[in-house]
């Protein structure tokens, strides 16, 4: 128990100090901007302070700062709260994401009030859950998400808004349902039917029958296939981001899709190790044929922001494929690979976004030519691009460089399977810059927008070109140094992949 509930600050901080939005004076957006980046600022340095600088132990891999406050008496439900190193980079990536995007968001002009309440609210739930250490907390902060990505996609999306923000509802809602069966199936096993017992500590060392673990398992698997997302339940994805506003996008990519793969790893890999070891050959299956599947399928996408979507959805697959490898090497490739695609994936929605605003286009074969007018989009475009098709000296290229090795180093796996999983991630890996390069040959080459009557458009400004630089610097420091990132979640990772061994 730490002394000074910092952790419940973290959490409670910005909802709380977004419904003040709602009080501030009548003047324009200006206040309500301001107000809002500086609730995101404050938050972020308390976060980075309270990790890194004061109090948090890397060394240390077990639960740290631990709250533990009785909240609903009748049911034993406690408010319990603690981060270790699985959870910690996590929680810095959602600090650091989410101020930018509501950088991102200053365009929005219409009910910009509930537009940033609402990105508020997503980042309270998004630091509850990274930090929850009750499975019914964690449940209540799963479903926090819902109603705030719902509102921002059917209120400030595209044509077909209301279209993807019901798919969306109707799948995350439909997978909740199994994590709440899961949920309470837990804790009335455990503990009797008098009382829930679902703290994260004693569930660890709870033991089940056989088939009730699979059958836990396979529900808690079908709530995170939605978010993560694993095919065949990933087509809410490119719906939503071809419709959202780019600073929702970038909650959705950075932040949104990670919560189903921290989900997988704290849940079903570490209360439910026999499972896990039963499900996780099925595990690097469905990530080699989520790679080449999304790569092939992204290919044919005419509109680029669903292309980019795609892309997520490939890139997902290394993650799988690193959780169910049951490695330490494999595991920490599959974290640094959320840290990197929360990057990358981020940012080039940002640009995805910021280009078709100028632009009012999204089909490539409508495209070409931008690279004239608009120089400094071209370049950073560019970049990320190529931090995605994992071009050394990038994350992306470490990630799944490290995920690469978790695999072979594997002694679950026969050398064979081994080698063919290998050889579907390396056809996926060619795949990528096969769609990737030729989207930006469509989008940026050629002389067709020259033809565009009152074609006037307007490169990145300097808000624009801090928001890529800043996401610039740390996809480039992790692929030069990506022991920064390891060392945060290496102790714990270890102590976790020892319980299968």
């Amino acid at each position: 128990m730490s002394y000074f509930p910092w952790l419940t600050i973290l959490v409670v901080l910005p909802i709380f100090a977004g419904s003040l939005i709602f009080f501030l004076p009548h003047r324009g957006n200006k206040i309500v901007r301001w107000y809002t980046i500086s609730i995101c600022l404050l938050e972020f340095l308390l976060m980075t302070y309270y990790a890194f600088c004061y109090h948090f132990q890397l060394e240390d891999p077990l639960i740290q700062l631990k709250e533990d406050y009785k909240w609903i008496d009748i049911f034993d439900f406690h408010w319990r709260l603690g981060i270790d190193g699985l959870s910690l980079g996590s929680i810095l990536l959602t600090g650091f994401i989410t101020t930018l995007a509501t950088l991102a968001a200053w365009p929005v002009t219409r009910n910009s009030r509930l537009f940033y309440f609402l990105m508020l609210a997503m980042y309270s739930g998004q630091i509850g859950l990274f930090s929850s250490r009750d499975l019914l907390l964690f449940f209540i902060m799963w479903e926090l998400e819902l109603i705030p990505v719902y509102l921002l996609l059917s209120m400030w999306g595209g044509k077909r808004r209301l279209y993807s923000a019901t798919k969306f509802i109707l799948y995350t809602a439909g997978g909740s349902i199994f994590f709440l069966i899961g949920v309470l199936g837990m804790g009335l096993y455990g503990y009797g039917s008098n009382e829930l017992g679902l703290d994260l500590e004693r569930l660890i060392n709870q033991s089940y029958p056989a088939t009730l673990e699979i059958l836990l398992y396979f529900g808690f698997l079908i709530a995170y296939a939605v978010k993560l997302p694993i095919i065949p339940l990933h087509t809410w994805l490119p719906d939503t981001h071809g419709e959202a506003h780019y600073s929702t996008c970038m909650l959705l990519a950075g932040i949104l899709l990670k919560m189903g793969a921290y989900g997988l790893i704290r849940i079903n890999m570490e209360l439910l190790p026999h499972a896990h070891y039963l499900f996780s050959p099925w595990l690097v299956i469905i990530g080699a044929i989520q790679i080449i599947y999304a790569a092939s399928t992204s290919l044919g996408q005419r509109n680029f922001k669903k292309r980019i979507a795609y892309s997520s959805v490939s890139h997902m697959g290394f993650i799988i494929i690193g959780i169910g490898s049951i490695t330490n090497i494999g595991l920490n490739g599959a974290i640094l690979q959320i840290l990197s695609h929360g990057f990358i994936g981020a940012t080039l929605f940002f640009l995805a976004g910021t280009a078709s605003d100028r632009m009012r286009l999204v089909y490539l074969e409508e495209l070409g030519g931008i690279s004239i007018p608009m120089p400094k989009i071209f370049t950073m475009f560019s970049s990320f691009s190529m931090a995605s098709l994992a071009l050394p000296g990038m994350s992306g290229f470490v990630a799944e460089l490290v995920v690469f090795f978790g695999l072979i180093t594997s002694p679950k796996f026969l050398l064979m399977p081994k080698m063919l999983i290998t050889f579907v991630m390396a056809i996926g890996m060619i795949l990528t810059p096969i769609y990737l390069l030729s989207m930006l040959r469509q989008m940026f080459y050629g002389y067709k927008l020259f033809n565009v009557p009152n074609a006037n458009f307007v490169d990145s400004g300097p808000r624009e070109l801090f928001i890529l630089i800043c996401i610039f610097l740390p996809v480039i420091g992790i692929g030069i140094y990506p022991d920064f990132v390891l060392s945060l979640s290496i102790d714990r990772v270890e102590a976790l992949v020892s319980i299968y061994y």
